[in-house]
C-alpha cells in the first residue's frame, strides 16, 4: 500500500469533542503526533494531504456508521450504499436527515426518530418501517463474544445512540466529498484502494480496538475518568514498544498521564486507540477483517479490523 498519511477521528455531533490523532509514515517509521483538534471539517481532507507528497494516500477513519441496514436498503430501493449517497439531493430525500420528532413522521424516507425523548418507543421504528429490530442492525453492529448489539442506526436516543453523529458525518465529511473519495469496503480492498493520490475513509470502533491491543475488560475501568484511562496506559506503551517502527515519542507522556483531567480527555484517548488499530491493518498485522458477504459490501459496510 502506498499509505502516507493515517488519521482517526474520534467524532461527535458537537465540534469541540471531535478530536483527531495522526500517523505520518517518514521512510519505514511511522510518526504518530499528539490528538489534535479536528478544526473546520470543510478543509479537512485538504489539511491533511498537505502533509504528504502528491502522489501518496491518506486513510481516515471515523467512529461513526458508514452503511445502512441491508434490510432497510432492499425496501428504499437502489443497488448500493454508493448509490443512495448519489441520489440522497433527490426531492425524494428532501427531509431524509431530518430526525422525526413524532412517530406518524417516521417513513421510509425519513427513518431516523426521535428527536427528543418522551413518550418515544423503538416499536416505532419497527411499526412505520415494517421492519424488525434485527433487520435495522448491521452485520457489524451486532453482539460479538466481547459487547452486545450496538445501538441501531436509525434510533437517535440515548447515550450510546450514533444516528446524528452518523448524519452529520455523511453531511460534513462523505456527501461534500463523495465524488473524491474512495469508500471502503463499498468500493474495494484496503490494499486495492490505497493507491497513489487515493483519499480513502473507514469506518472505526475504537471500543473494539481495546481488546486489539490488550485491554482487559476486567478490572472495570473507565475512560472518562483520567485514572481509568491511567490505569491502562501500560497497554498503550506495550504497543508501542512491540512496534519499533512506529514513533510514539510525542504520545508517551500524554498515555502514561491518562490523557490529562480534562473534560475532551476521553476524546483524545479515542482518537489514539483507533489509530493504533489502524496502523495494525495498514501494517498487515492484523486483517481487515470483512466477512465474505454481499450485504456487507453493497450496503451495510463495515468497522476495519472487527473480525467477522
Amino acid at each position: 500500500m502506498s499509505v502516507t498519511v493515517i488519521a482517526h477521528c474520534d467524532w461527535s455531533i458537537e465540534a469541540k469533542k471531535r478530536w483527531m490523532c495522526v500517523a505520518v509514515r517518514q521512510g519505514d517509521t511511522w510518526a504518530l503526533s499528539a490528538p489534535e483538534a479536528v478544526g473546520d471539517t470543510q478543509n479537512l481532507i485538504h489539511r491533511l494531504r498537505r502533509r504528504i507528497v502528491a502522489d501518496a494516500a491518506v486513510l481516515m477513519g471515523f467512529d461513526f456508521p458508514i452503511g445502512l441496514p441491508a434490510a432497510y436498503g432492499r425496501v428504499l430501493g437502489g443497488s448500493d450504499f454508493r448509490c443512495f449517497l448519489r441520489s440522497s439531493g433527490d426531492t425524494r430525500f428532501a427531509r431524509w436527515f431530518d430526525v422525526a420528532e413524532h412517530r406518524s413522521e417516521i417513513s421510509i424516507d425519513r427513518p431516523f426518530y426521535p428527536m427528543r425523548p418522551g413518550g418515544t418507543q423503538r416499536q416505532h421504528l419497527f411499526d412505520a418501517l415494517a421492519l424488525s429490530g434485527n433487520d435495522l442492525l448491521r452485520l457489524c453492529e451486532r453482539a460479538t463474544p466481547d459487547r452486545g448489539d450496538a445501538c441501531m442506526l436509525f434510533w437517535t436516543l440515548g447515550g450510546n445512540q450514533v444516528g446524528k453523529a452518523a448524519l452529520a458525518g455523511w453531511r460534513e465529511i462523505i456527501l461534500p466529498n463523495l465524488e473524491e473519495l474512495l469508500l471502503w469496503p463499498f468500493d474495494g480492498p484496503l490494499h486495492e484502494l490505497m493507491m497513489p493520490g487515493a483519499t480513502v475513509v473507514a469506518e472505526t470502533y475504537p471500543g473494539d480496538v481495546y481488546g486489539q491491543i490488550g485491554i482487559p475488560r476486567r478490572p472495570v475501568w473507565s475512560k472518562r475518568q483520567q485514572d481509568g484511562r491511567r490505569s491502562v496506559a501500560s497497554h498503550l506503551m506495550r504497543w508501542l514498544e512491540n512496534r519499533p517502527h512506529v514513533d510514539g515519542s510525542e504520545l508517551q507522556s500524554l498515555i502514561s498521564d491518562g490523557f490529562g483531567n480534562s473534560r475532551d480527555g476521553e476524546d483524545r484517548f479515542d482518537a489514539t486507540v483507533g489509530l493504533l488499530g489502524m496502523i495494525d491493518v495498514v501494517d498487515g498485522r492484523r486483517g481487515e477483517g470483512l466477512p465474505q458477504a454481499d450485504d456487507v459490501r453493497t450496503w451495510e459496510g463495515w468497522i476495519l479490523g472487527q473480525q467477522a
